[in-house]
């Protein structure tokens, strides 16, 4: 098969991981990839809002399949333009990616579905907003109802922190459309099911650290590590994410003319009662998808192949009961201002290391010598037989970068760790 993978950060140089160790993959382009992709498959240099260049591409190389990785394109309509150009595609339609790109959109689907959810109300502008704050008293939840690259929610604490979040949003946009929800007590997890129409495939869980510092302190980060399988996503839990949230959304998408197709990431609370839904992204998580890449057991290729080609009931896919950890190393100053273009090395001694992946995210290469180009950077990953040995891998291997000007969290998989004991 002659593959395209759409996508430059970390996610996207775990999927060509996986993708170029299978025995149907002939060739893969990657646009427009990163350094540490560039040994799996060539790098082109196409933008991911350039969709008359991407098809164009696509058409000229004869892809069999494009897979798109990040979840601006798809929210755009990338996947309806690529199947009228006549290509297969794994991604869903615009239609169906409002379930990310519209958090209004995800909670009228989740109540039309009756899937557990917080409780909700949209504004579009400041004046009743602030006043739902007052009313509704603290902790609260105020979430921009389009894409942010997973920095536009804020847990506020506070009234003042509310009103803050709000204020700030409606100052770069004076008619922001904002859901504002009750806030969920628990654990998060997130859950990945592949779906083709009403036909849902369990893709693995994991969970994932959002805050930038130790401890669940700082501000909401893209995602500063993982771990996986999650001791707190037990099998009971899972059957009835499955049963109440997953199926019934899938249904209902079909029900409103939109068939989901793709891989659909639900970010879970697992609460005093049972999972919940906070929200759904259309694309595999970062970093959560360099954890489950490494624990599947299977080909991913002719997997994602028949989702695009609608044929995914009776496919399987099996995972490892191996443990994995990823810790994201990150630019000094994220997720505020960071500098770019700062030394890395040490990732080959990283990677040498027992069970140990680097992926990159945010890198470049200049002069031959490899500097950060962006604020999340590595996922310095690690497998064991369990969490502690996986987490232990995972950090020693850390320990092998040289980078001055990086940061990581020392606790990631300590969670895992008291379930574990507890």
């Amino acid at each position: 098969m002659r593959v395209l993978l759409l996508g430059s950060g970390g996610r996207e140089h775990a999927l060509a991981w996986a993708i170029a160790r299978s025995p149907l993959c002939g060739t893969l382009f990657i646009a427009p990839g990163n350094p540490g992709m560039a040994a799996l498959g060539t790098c082109v240099p196409l933008k991911l809002d350039d969709h008359a260049g991407i098809i164009a591409f696509g058409q000229e190389n004869r892809i069999d399949l494009v897979v798109v990785g990040p979840e601006a394109p798809l929210v755009a309509g990338l996947a309806d333009e690529l199947i009228a150009a006549g290509m297969r595609v794994f991604g869903p339609s615009k239609a169906a990616a409002q379930l990310e790109g519209s958090k209004d959109f995800t909670k009228s689907v989740a109540v039309a579905a009756n899937a557990p959810t917080a409780a909700y109300r949209t504004f579009t502008s400041l004046v009743p907003a602030v006043a739902h704050v007052h009313e509704q008293g603290v902790p609260i939840v105020v979430k921009y109802d389009g894409l942010m690259a997973g920095k536009g929610v804020t847990v506020a604490e506070t009234i003042g922190e509310a009103v803050d979040a709000l204020e700030t949003l409606y100052a770069s946009e004076p008619a922001a459309r904002v859901v504002i929800e009750e806030c969920l007590i628990g654990e998060e997890v997130s859950y990945f099911c592949l779906v083709d129409g009403e036909t849902v495939l369990p893709f693995g869980a994991a969970q994932d650290h959002k805050r930038a510092l130790d401890g669940d302190k700082g501000p909401n980060t893209g995602g500063m590590g993982v771990y996986s399988p999650a001791p707190v996503f037990t099998v009971e839990m899972e059957r009835r994410a499955l049963d109440e949230i997953v199926k019934p959304v899938a249904r209902e998408m079909v029900a409103r003319g939109m068939p989901y197709r793709g891989i659909l990431f639900a970010g879970l609370m697992i609460t005093a009662t049972g999972p919940k839904l906070i929200e759904f992204n259309c694309r595999f998580g970062d970093p959560e998808c360099q954890v489950l890449m490494l624990r599947l057991a299977d080909d991913l290729l002719p997997i994602l192949d028949a989702v695009a080609r609608g044929q995914l009931a009776g496919v399987t896919a099996r995972f490892n009961p191996e443990s994995a950890v990823g810790v994201v190393m990150a630019t000094r100053g994220y997720p505020g201002s960071y500098p770019s273009g700062t030394p890395i090395t040490g990732l080959d001694d990283a990677a040498a290391m027992p069970g140990a992946t680097v992926f990159h995210a945010g890198t470049r290469l200049v002069d031959g010598k490899l500097v950060s180009a962006g604020g999340r950077v590595l996922t310095i990953c690690a497998t064991g037989k369990g969490l502690p040995e996986a987490r232990q891998r995972a950090y020693d291997a850390v320990a092998k970068v040289d980078w001055p000007d990086g940061f990581c969290r020392s606790d990631i998989g300590a969670k895992g760790l008291a379930h574990l004991k507890g």
